[in-house]
């Protein structure tokens, strides 16, 4: 065993058994590469990434390879999800060098933290014109050893290229009507009208430039903006991104029509998922968007949900297929044959024309991923349950992917917002409840006596590391929804520590730009700073939205203040790069509509109160937040001073300093939250 041994991340206790003498991010591994005058080896990963697990195998547990690498380098492993802020200077530095980046990652440093070589994946012979990972290690080896000053010359300019990085902060204005407008156009330039989704393979789906679509065909009326949503998150759903047995999502689709997907199921993508479908239901109604909303809930809590209340990080790409090997997708394909072992010849015919099992296969070895192909036949729903449970049950004895079970603060916090709403939505308590429970643990475990972040815990035990900006901001975002959805004053108050931490760590006093790392969080070679989205909304775009809804329920201007300036960017960015920022976006257009303010007063258990509330959160207005408690309560701000109308309850709309006359009547205040903002 090696010293990745006493960590907690799942992803380094992978390689705690390998020959390879890897040491975990610290001071104490630059200090070794400087006592023994060695480059470091820097590679990251994570739990559920299968390139990863090719390299580790071929490479990290070849005992030959490892000995050269004890030889030369100071080995550092680091978990991508664990240390974000890692990840992104290195990637920034890949990406610059090379054009590309992905994992692993794996860069050459000195031992001042200066990165001098570059690349990914590297196989373990020669191969498509890419060096074996010995040449490069030989090869690098040779220049640290023969040519150091130029490799010093190298890493100082590589470094002071991304010192030199430093963001223009953009516009110091709010995005507005022409910038909206702008993102659509750019949008609509770059969607695919044949499959759904943007761009070509691989394809990823775009969850928060669809809740910027739903927002802005709520106060525009845009018809296009709503098909595009529409019509992508059919093909998602009826695609092999989507498992059609059990729910929840994988990563990315390899292939243009959703059809083939990268297997790794991670909470991010089944929890911003989650929260779109719902969204979608609340717009137009589709029974397709409420299912797959509630069996995606229903995937996180059945298989992602820990024993101590939070959520795991993600289910592995690769399982046994049965014959020892590990192998990607094992555990999700199906073959007619396979079909016909578990259902008999009529149902395994019935389950291949429903599913789009053929012969041939979509995936590998005459395998498929099943699927819901547009047909006309009309298929008996009673016969097709029965086929599903029979499958599921049948794929539920295969040997399951690995799960990690690292709870990242940041991925909870989404988890939280998508699991309260979703149950609020569909008068589902069991999934409020699995939303209290991660927050509760959020609380306990990751938040110490002054309202720090961690950024990860397993088993119990708290990490090590400081939170960063998405983590504060995303788990103030599910704070936020949470108070919406119960009306418990005290999520409110929590997310307002966090936010006030956002405001005094992680945001520039003279521009309103923000930081991914704290003002006093460990010094990397470059403070991370990144405004655009990836697979997640970026910290910057998730800090401005969840400002503005605090702002919103609580009248706090400093935190109005920052989510204005911190939208600057997305005045500069959203015309010209609309895909990476839709969540800036969605939160630049519950900015323009105010956002409204709703409070819902009565009784809890008065039917009048509860139609109200349902009303309420069922409202697309976008970005509207909503406060429901009883008259006189002192749980929510936006409950002051607000009295029932005749003895009734009633809710209270307000936007820009202006409010409509109380209503009692649920369809009224229907209208009005569903409404264009004219």
């Amino acid at each position: 065993m090696n010293r990745l041994a006493h960590e907690t991340s799942p992803y380094l206790l992978q390689h705690a058994d390998n020959p390879v003498d890897w040491w975990p991010w610290s001071a104490e591994a630059f200090d070794e590469a400087r006592r023994s005058n060695r480059p470091v080896l820097l590679s990251v990963g994570y739990s559920a990434c299968h390139w990863c697990h090719v390299m580790a195998h071929e490479s990290f547990e070849d005992e030959a390879t490892a000995a050269y690498l004890n030889e030369h380098f100071v080995s550092v492993k680091v978990d991508r999800e664990e240390r974000p802020d890692v990840d992104a200077v290195y990637m920034e530095a890949v990406q610059a060098a090379t054009g590309q980046g992905g994992w692993p990652m794996t860069v050459f440093l000195t031992p001042e933290a200066e990165p001098f070589y570059f690349g990914t994946y590297f196989p373990p012979e020669p191969r498509h014109g890419m060096a074996s990972f010995r040449q490069v290690l030989e090869g690098v080896a040779s220049a640290w050893s023969d040519r150091r000053d130029e490799v010093a010359e190298v890493a100082g300019k590589i470094t002071r290229d991304l010192a030199e990085r430093e963001m223009a902060f953009g516009d110091s204005r709010v995005p507005g009507e022409e910038e909206l407008a702008g993102a659509l156009l750019g949008l609509t330039r770059d969607y695919d009208a044949a499959c759904g989704g943007f761009g070509g393979a691989p394809k990823f789906p775009p969850s928060m430039v669809i809740e910027f679509l739903l927002r802005h065909h709520a106060r525009t009326g845009s018809e296009g903006a709503l098909q595009m949503a529409v019509d992508t998150c059919e093909r998602m759903a009826r695609g092999g991104l989507y498992d059609q047995l059990g729910g929840g999502f994988a990563r990315y689709s390899v292939d243009r029509d959703w059809v083939v997907p990268h297997f790794e199921k991670m909470l991010y993508d089944n929890a911003l998922l989650c929260r779109v479908y719902a969204h979608l239901w609340r717009s137009t109604g589709s029974e397709l968007a409420r299912r797959v909303a509630l069996e995606t809930a229903e995937f996180m809590v059945r298989e992602l949900r820990t024993v101590e209340g939070g959520f795991a990080s993600a289910l592995d790409a690769d399982s046994d297929d049965g014959t020892g090997r590990h192998v990607e997708g094992a555990y999700y394909v199906w073959t007619p044959a396979r079909l016909r072992e578990v259902l008999g010849d009529a149902d395994a015919d019935f389950a291949a024309r429903y599913f789009g099992v053929t012969e041939e296969g979509t995936f590998e070895e005459g395998a498929s991923v099943l699927q819901l192909p547009r047909q006309e036949e009309v298929f008996d729903a009673d016969r097709l349950a029965s086929v599903r449970e029979r499958l599921l049950a049948a794929r539920d004895g295969r040997p399951a992917p690995g799960r990690d079970d690292k709870v990242v603060a940041a991925w909870n916090g989404l988890a939280v917002a998508a699991l309260a709403e979703t149950g609020a939505y569909f008068d589902r308590p069991d999934l409020v409840e699995a939303a209290i429970g991660a927050a509760d643990l959020l609380v306990r475990l990751h938040m110490d006596d002054r309202a720090r972040l961690v950024r990860t815990s397993k088993d119990g035990r708290a990490g090590a590391h400081a939170g960063v900006l998405e983590d504060y901001a995303d788990v103030a975002e599910g704070f936020l929804a949470l108070a919406s959805v119960t009306g418990e004053g005290v999520w409110l108050e929590f997310a307002g520590f966090l936010l006030d931490h956002v405001l005094a760590q992680f945001t520039d006093a003279e521009s309103g730009a923000l930081y991914d790392t704290a003002a006093d969080a460990e010094r990397l070679i470059r403070r991370p700073q990144d405004p655009t989205d990836n697979a997640t909304p970026s910290g910057w775009s998730a800090a401005a939205g969840a400002l503005l809804s605090y702002s919103a329920q609580t009248g706090a201007e400093p935190h109005r203040t920052a989510a204005e300036r911190a939208l600057g960017v997305v005045r500069a960015l959203g015309p010209r790069a609309p895909r990476f920022i839709g969540w800036g976006l969605a939160v630049a257009e519950a900015l323009l509509d105010g956002p409204r303010e709703v409070a819902v007063v009565g009784e809890a258990g008065d039917p009048d109160t509860t139609a109200l509330r349902r009303a309420a959160l069922l409202g697309t207005a976008p970005g509207a937040v909503v406060a429901v408690g009883a008259p006189e309560s002192d749980e929510l701000p936006l409950l002051s001073g607000r009295p029932l109308v005749d003895g009734k309850p009633a809710a209270y709309v307000c936007r820009n300093f202006v409010c409509d006359v109380p209503t009692t009547d649920p369809d009224r205040l229907r209208a009005v939250l569903n409404g264009r903002n004219t």
